[in-house]
């Protein structure tokens, strides 16, 4: 029995910690990408309601982050934590889907990564940070470039669906947040995903009874593939990379996030780049980037 764990030890170990990190933190950003991209391919394409996918999706994510979870004998969270944090999970998952019955996967990732960081910002500022000079004029870059987003024109993401984005975003900043008090992230995670279930259950049942639930074999697999994969996997493997990342570096690398899902949207759902979604992209990941910056020389 001790052959295998030491075989594995010896290779992880063999691993230069810098390579590891980039290997982890790679991977995690494909697959935070890929969220968008499965979730636009069973929306947009028709193979499932939002509610069905949402269902799937978050039980996915539980079964998967409850595997690794009893793997690596985490300790579960409060009960109180996990509950609070379930409802605003299923607010950011649900929100999710709606948004993507109705924007591609690149606006929606920048709209959902904007909306994520400025939340946290937002907190930091009530929390009673001051911003300097240089995190002022990344703040206002960004709001620039969510301003030119929403300005009117046919290139105009639909401004339904941007604000559900919007909302989805801001709750995932939240949850992040409420994920801090914990002891054991891929634990709590797991918790948070399993108390999700009901309600989504109860938001699925009423499209239903409403006629408005469908789903097909094809909405199916994706809507698996993103909870298990790019959700619960994903998240673990994120943890385990921001042991190697500093705060900075965390926040900076996710800036490829939305790049990567624009891209993904072009080569795989047949979608197009509009200069009003490069302008507000390059205006709002840049404006992030300086405030982060700003904020670690503070």
């Amino acid at each position: 029995m001790a052959g295998p764990d030491v075989s594995r030890s010896t290779m992880a170990a063999a691993i230069p910690a810098g390579l590891k990190t980039a290997g982890l933190t790679a991977a995690a950003m494909v697959a935070f990408a890929a969220n968008s991209l499965l979730c636009r391919a069973a929306l947009g394409g028709g193979h499932a309601d939002a509610t069905s996918f949402t269902l799937l999706r978050l039980a996915g994510g539980t079964l998967a982050l409850g595997l690794v979870a009893r793997w690596r004998g985490g300790s579960a969270p409060p009960a109180r934590l996990a509950w609070g944090s379930a409802a605003v999970l299923f607010a950011y998952a649900i929100g999710f889907s709606l948004a993507y019955t109705r924007v591609s996967a690149g606006t929606g990732a920048l709209l959902l990564f904007a909306a994520v960081q400025l939340s946290m910002i937002g907190a930091a500022l009530r929390g009673g940070e001051r911003p300097r000079g240089l995190e002022w004029t990344g703040l206002a870059l960004s709001a620039g470039g969510l301003v030119v987003l929403a300005l009117p024109g046919l290139a105009r993401p639909d401004l339904v669906g941007g604000v559900l984005m919007l909302g989805a975003g801001a709750a995932w900043g939240l949850y992040s947040l409420l994920g801090r008090r914990a002891k054991d992230a891929v634990a709590t995670n797991a918790s948070s995903f399993a108390r999700t279930l009901p309600l989504a259950l109860a938001a699925s049942g009423l499209a239903a009874a409403a006629g408005a639930a469908h789903v097909t074999a094809t909405g199916v697999a994706l809507a698996l593939t993103s909870g298990s994969i790019a959700s619960g996997l994903a998240y673990a493997v994120w943890y385990a990379a921001l042991r190697g990342l500093g705060g900075t570096r965390a926040a900076i690398v996710q800036l490829s996030v939305p790049v990567l899902a624009a891209a993904g949207g072009v080569l795989f759902l047949g979608e197009h780049l509009t200069a009003r979604l490069l302008l507000a992209g390059v205006l709002v990941l840049g404006g992030i980037a300086l405030a982060v910056r700003g904020r670690a020389r503070r």
